[in-house]
């Protein structure tokens, strides 16, 4: 089985959009090496929009094969890929329609993931979408997915997946990041005056 935390930006992007191909265009499915550049460097539907070029794509190619997460079909006269996330991280289809969303579109709340999950998985209800990433988060091998903290003034939790590790949860919340860095600046602002209170009660002592 293939570690969750060894893909870059690229080889994630290549997961993503053949199962999202292998769903909405599945007539053209496994994907040419053409069709699969077309489908990395998608403007919609994608954050980040990248521009992967034909050599970068055969390089993160070869590293998915070797690790068994993309296969090459033998197709007509040219070379067709396949994704195979469920089989390598053996885990259900609806699982693998929030993975393909999440790798695709970044981070997203459960109602969020229900809505852009359309047209790979149609989930009942919000719940559901919930239970799968539970189910994802607390895998004993290794959690896929992770709830992110509540960004201020939002009502939902993001949640982002792992196939390229932890990510900076630091920086997921940058107006909680100011107050931090503003109350930082007021204690040091105590201690100064602090410091001048005691000098003058020291002076004040010196000419009694």
């Amino acid at each position: 089985m293939a570690e969750v935390n060894e893909l870059n930006q690229l080889e994630i992007r290549i997961l993503g959009a053949l199962i999202e191909k292998q769903h909405t265009v599945p007539d053209s499915y496994p994907l040419t090496l053409n069709a699969l550049l077309a489908a990395c460097n998608q403007k919609s539907s994608r954050d980040p929009v990248i521009e992967a070029t034909e050599a970068e794509l055969l390089v993160a190619l070869d590293q998915l094969r070797e690790h068994g997460w993309v296969a090459e079909v033998s197709g007509g006269r040219v070379l067709r890929y396949e994704q195979a996330l469920a089989k390598v991280l053996r885990i259900p289809s609806q699982s693998v329609a929030l993975l393909a969303v999440l790798m695709l579109r970044g981070p997203q709340t459960a109602g969020e993931l229900r809505l852009n999950c359309e047209r790979l998985h149609r989930f009942a209800d919000i719940s559901a979408v919930e239970g799968f990433l539970e189910e994802l988060a607390s895998r004993p091998s290794a959690a896929l997915v992770l709830q992110m903290p509540k960004q201020a003034g939002a009502r939902e939790c993001r949640w982002c997946h792992l196939l390229a590790g932890a990510p900076s949860l630091v920086q997921a919340d940058v107006p909680q990041l100011d107050l931090v860095a503003r109350v930082a600046n007021l204690e040091l602002e105590l201690e100064k005056l602090k410091a001048m209170l005691v000098d003058m009660q020291e002076n004040q002592g010196a000419r009694a």
